[in-house]
């Protein structure tokens, strides 16, 4: 069926629920191979739900169809110089994908924020409304255009990283801002992981509004592709930490956090043009890249507390022979690890497990997918809630069946 508007997609899932198919919702599938194999051969395409119906630059709000091409919208809010402040993550490298293939859904979907999420939040916090069809094959409308629009539970939020489990997203608005008039990076040399948490820290405690702070040690700064390479001269690695916002108060902030960090270690400054690129190689893990060094290791996303993040991350690399990125000040380590049978799975949840932390496979070869959990597995309480709250959606699992969850193999 040609889907051409929110009728046609209301129209294919009551067929579905009918004829008891469950659907693989698809915009251009640049993520895809994220996730476990769905137990359905349906596709349902939304890529032809692709306009922008509203743009306001001087309200700070767009509204898309979620079949929008992802790089045409960046390109027209970048047109009125504005742009998503979560820095939505491009995976085409990490997952050998052709570069600005994903959509507005799809980055809602799965919810994967950039550096700048330790100031700006995450995709949900910029996600002010949604029209969708749920499970039951109703279309329902969460959420409005302007920020302060809910009385109740917000119900558009639970959609922003649920990897299309609960409803199809027809339309969404966003919050978009401006973009800063100046960027500056500072760089530390040198640091071991913990050195360079403990500094990530200082500088994000500081009063001089770091946008970014990340780490990427030598082995993985030599490695990378695009900017990062530029760095490795030194045969150090680099600590990266990032401010943003009006010229003379990034020139002076920049000044003043070189001299609070001068116990680390002699500070260099990279500017405007040459930083942002840098930071888009950490925002989309252009070392791991799938045509790189280590394309055949698998990639985890590692999520844990930024205080522990330095010494889990050396501990892990030293006993699995791996390789890791640290960026949120050490809240969100990317790790790619030499192949094994379970791809560390259980040593690294253990591990997690012990700090409060949680780990996706992100990248793995369709074999390991079926036998260890690219989702972080639930505890029983939390499971059940959220059992609850998708069968509130979709009681008869229409939408991605067995994406999150694996089925063990009898």
């Amino acid at each position: 069926m040609q889907i051409r508007d929110a009728a046609d997609v209301e129209a294919a899932v009551r067929a579905a629920i009918a004829s008891e198919q469950p659907l693989e919702i698809v915009g251009h599938g640049s993520k895809r191979s994220i996730g476990h194999a769905m137990a359905t051969n349906a596709v349902l395409d939304v890529s032809a739900l692709n306009a922008v119906t509203c743009y306001e630059p001087n309200e700070l709000i767009i509204t898309v169809q979620a079949g929008a091409p992802l790089a045409d919208v960046l390109s027209l809010i970048d047109s009125k110089n504005q742009e998503f402040a979560f820095e939505p993550m491009d995976p085409a490298a990490l997952l050998g994908a052709r570069s600005g293939r994903g959509t507005v859904g799809g980055m809602i979907g799965a919810g994967l924020a950039g550096p700048r999420r330790i100031k700006a939040g995450g995709v949900r916090d910029h996600l002010l409304g949604v029209h969708a069809v749920s499970g039951f094959g109703d279309s329902f409308k969460a959420g409005g255009r302007v920020v302060k629009n809910v009385t109740g539970y917000d119900l558009c939020k639970l959609l922003a990283g649920s990897w299309g489990t609960l409803a199809v997203m027809t339309e969404v608005t966003l919050k978009v801002m401006p973009k800063a008039e100046a960027e500056r990076t500072l760089v530390l040399r040198g640091l071991d992981d913990g050195a360079a948490n403990r500094a990530m820290t200082a500088a994000l405690g500081s009063p001089y509004d770091v946008s970014g702070a990340a780490h990427v040690p030598h082995s993985a700064v030599k490695a990378g592709q695009g900017a990062l390479p530029g760095l490795a001269s030194t045969g150090h690695g680099a600590t990266l930490l990032r401010l943003e916002g009006i010229s003379a108060s990034v020139a002076h902030r920049a000044s003043a956090l070189a001299a609070d960090l001068a116990s680390f270690g002699t500070v260099e400054l990279i500017k405007n043009a040459e930083s942002a690129a840098l930071w888009r190689d950490i925002r989309d893990v252009t070392p791991f890249a799938a045509d790189g060094a280590r394309g055949a290791w698998p990639v985890w996303r590692i999520v844990c507390p930024p205080a522990s993040g330095g010494a889990f991350g050396q501990a892990l690399a030293r006993e699995t022979g791996g390789e890791v990125i640290y960026d949120w000040g050490g809240g969100l380590i990317w790790a790619a690890l030499p192949p094994s049978v379970d791809a560390r799975a259980a040593l690294l949840r253990q591990q997690l497990a012990a700090i409060g932390g949680h780990a996706t496979l992100l990248r793995a070869e369709e074999g390991l997918q079926r036998t260890v959990d690219v989702f972080h597995p639930q505890a029983k309480g939390v499971a059940a809630l959220a059992e609850r709250v998708r069968q509130s959606f979709d009681p008869k699992s229409i939408f991605n069946r067995g994406r999150l969850t694996r089925t063990p193999i009898s």
